[in-house]
């Protein structure tokens, strides 16, 4: 469920118009629904209700801005962390330092040392490499640094390739079959404290088994290091439950992915960590654009919309799925491909797509752009940086501006000999 539903023939967000905030701050322009954020908020944390130690850390890559952050403090969560300047992100919005996980494959020593600097509660090892060296450095500073192994456990998520972390032949983690050596040795090491294991196979994850089966790994190897002597006291699950893009689309929730944790881990006897994202954005926002023009083409017509590739990068990515729909549906259907401006094919959000009737003009919306939508925007053909409105009831503030090509390029400098 979301807050986003047309009413009186006109798409609101909770109890906005959505062409109030167009007409106010232009378009393409990204809506969340508070109320949308603080509902997936809750449902996921009460649908693991089972579990009798958990810590809830948002994966802040699938949509960082800080009032998105902010809600989610307030319910809770910690974060789950990528890069220092997400660390940076997390904690400007007042979610506390031991409340945050730091994963990710490349982490730099600047970033290893920014991380125990500010004190954060975990690191996620992706390498045996990596805990020495965070190892190393927190012993230069006099202490030590909390961490799980990140373990692949070799399985397919069933999901778009570009997005599969789980499988042998991605970056992701050790080698299942080397994890317990290696977290053997990493736990003799000065400066570290090994106390788990961690696992992510995937983002949009829509069949439970693939993860089914990777935890039970985990569980067994969780087990075969607690017979070798070994401390693990945390289990970190990772996220990537999927969301619905498509209308009528049903995917396995919260409440299923909840039981079959709740299942597999019944004996554990650990603190179980989830990182959810996409689960908890995805659906709390829309990306609203306008028409520009309908250009006839040959199997079907060009929708011509403001918005681009680089507001919205999942469909020339991923071949991603949005459903598009009229702000003031007239009630008719039409065929379409619909297309943005920049200077590629690429620039494609649809093909042959049954939408709303739409005209020069017209505002429409790309649904379930909450998660991954603009935090990966960018400025390719020198547009202007997306920006970002939050709707709580009847109100609503720009909660990131939108950045004109004037202010990018103010940073850009010439050489003497051009100048």
């Amino acid at each position: 469920m979301d807050h986003f539903e047309i009413r009186n023939g006109e798409m609101f967000a909770e109890n906005v118009p959505l062409a109030t905030i167009a007409a106010e701050v232009g378009t393409p322009v990204y809506v969340y629904s508070h109320s949308t954020l603080q509902r997936h908020a809750q449902v996921f944390r009460d649908a693991l209700s089972a579990l009798p130690r958990k810590h809830l850390a948002f994966a802040v890559k699938s949509n960082p801005n800080l009032s998105v952050l902010s809600v989610l403090r307030d319910e809770g969560y910690g974060a789950d962390v990528v890069s220092e300047g997400e660390m940076k992100r997390a904690l400007a919005a007042g979610i506390p330092a031991s409340d945050i996980v730091f994963s990710g494959v490349g982490k730099s020593r600047r970033e290893l040392a920014a991380a125990l600097d500010a004190g954060i509660g975990q690191f996620n090892i992706e390498s045996e490499e990596e805990g020495v060296e965070l190892a190393e450095i927190a012993r230069d500073k006099g202490g030590h640094a909390v961490a799980t192994l990140r373990v692949n456990p070799d399985v397919d998520a069933g999901t778009h390739a570009k997005i599969s972390t789980g499988k042998a032949e991605n970056k992701f983690g050790v080698a299942y079959h080397d994890a317990a050596e290696i977290y053997a040795r990493l736990s003799a090491c000065e400066g570290l404290n090994l106390r788990g294991l961690a696992v992510h196979i995937g983002s949009q994850i829509s069949d439970l088994a693939p993860s089914r089966a990777a935890f039970e790994k985990m569980g067994e190897l969780m087990r075969q290091l607690r017979s070798a002597g070994h401390s693990v006291t945390h289990m970190d699950l990772g996220g990537g439950l999927g969301v619905p893009y498509r209308l009528g689309e049903t995917l396995p929730g919260p409440d299923d992915y909840g039981a079959m944790v709740a299942e597999v881990t019944r004996d554990w006897d650990a603190t179980i960590m989830f990182e959810p994202g996409r689960v908890i954005t995805g659906n709390s926002g829309v990306l609203i654009t306008e028409v520009i023009r309908v250009k006839p083409g040959v199997s079907a017509p060009f929708v011509v919309v403001d918005a681009a590739m680089n507001d919205l990068a999942r469909p020339s990515l991923y071949d991603a799925w949005h459903d598009f729909l009229a702000v003031r549906p007239r009630g008719e259907m039409m065929e379409a491909h619909i297309v943005g401006p920049i200077c590629e094919s690429s620039d494609t959000f649809a093909k042959n797509r049954t939408i709303d009737v739409v005209e020069a003009g017209d505002l429409a919306v790309f649904r379930t752009a909450g998660a991954y939508g603009a935090t990966m925007a960018n400025t390719y053909n020198s547009r202007a940086l997306v920006p970002e409105v939050m709707v709580k009831g009847d109100k609503w503030a720009v909660v990131a501006d939108r950045i004109e090509p004037e202010t990018i390029f103010a940073a850009e400098r010439l050489p003497d000999w051009l100048s």
